[in-house]
């Protein structure tokens, strides 16, 4: 492995750390918290898939007429990430991406999906995204993550974006949280079964295939560049101390409901 992987691996170790043992997680025990982390976590969800998409635009021809991009090697990287991303299966083996599936999830489950619903056609309808953020009611710490990833995106430095992608967007599911989503599954299946469907996927890809493809794609952008290494490692320390907000917010709003 690339001794800078290495490097930054070891950096963000203690904010993964923080990540994997939030108090978040310890008060995620019954389908009314579960709703109100969907509600939040969606955001992340959501812009997980913009994030992608740049990092497609920015390494591959996405115009016509086309002509060829960067190198072979980083076009397949990214192009099989999105096919992965963008038009994987569901439980009954019909193609969705993992956005439609998570908000497949948050119906099963009860959860409230107007707000993140009113964002997109709210920013795809007048591309502001104070206005749709004020439209949807959207929390503060969403927010907040949202405003950074796009500030990486319209930083148009690919490697910035592979690298928040590759170490910043994992969400780092502890065994806790997955051993309570499966008691949950057990009691009710029929409320739970597409978000555990979504979680067992995205363990076994995201955490899986496409991140030995997204460790790859960041070695192959920044390369032999040791400012864009710099670059990278400070914008991964900044993704996850935004990840670590994000799960403030909800534990604060899974609190306040319970008062």
């Amino acid at each position: 492995m690339n001794e800078q992987i290495e490097r930054i691996k070891a950096v963000i170790e203690p904010l993964r750390q923080q990540i994997i043992n939030h108090k978040v997680y310890s008060v995620i025990n019954d389908i009314e918290s579960l709703r109100l982390f969907t509600q939040c976590h969606v955001y992340a969800v959501w812009d997980f898939m913009s994030l992608l998409k740049a990092l497609q635009n920015n390494l591959t021809c996405t115009t016509v007429p086309w002509f060829p991009v960067g190198d072979a090697e980083t076009r397949f990287l990214i192009n099989e990430i999105v096919v992965g991303e963008e038009s994987d299966v569901d439980m009954h083996g019909q193609r969705k991406s993992h956005f439609e599936l998570y908000l497949e999830a948050m119906r099963q489950c009860g959860a409230d999906t107007t707000g993140i619903i009113s964002f997109t056609e709210a920013l795809k309808a007048e591309g502001d995204f104070s206005s749709a953020f004020a439209q949807a009611g959207t929390p503060a710490s969403a927010q907040d993550f949202v405003n950074f990833t796009f500030g990486i995106i319209n930083s148009n430095k690919a490697y910035l974006q592979a690298a928040i992608f590759t170490f910043g967007r994992e969400d780092l599911i502890p065994g806790m949280f997955m051993a309570i989503i499966n008691d949950m599954h057990n009691d009710a299946p029929e409320n739970i079964s597409v978000f555990k469907y979504y979680l067992d996927r995205h363990i076994e890809v995201d955490g899986g295939h496409h991140s030995h493809l997204a460790l790859q794609m960041t070695e192959n952008l920044c390369a032999g560049d040791a400012r864009a290494w710099q670059e990278a490692e400070a914008a991964v320390v900044e993704s996850l101390k935004m990840r670590i907000a994000l799960w403030d917010g909800v534990y604060d709003a899974i609190i306040s409901a319970r008062v």
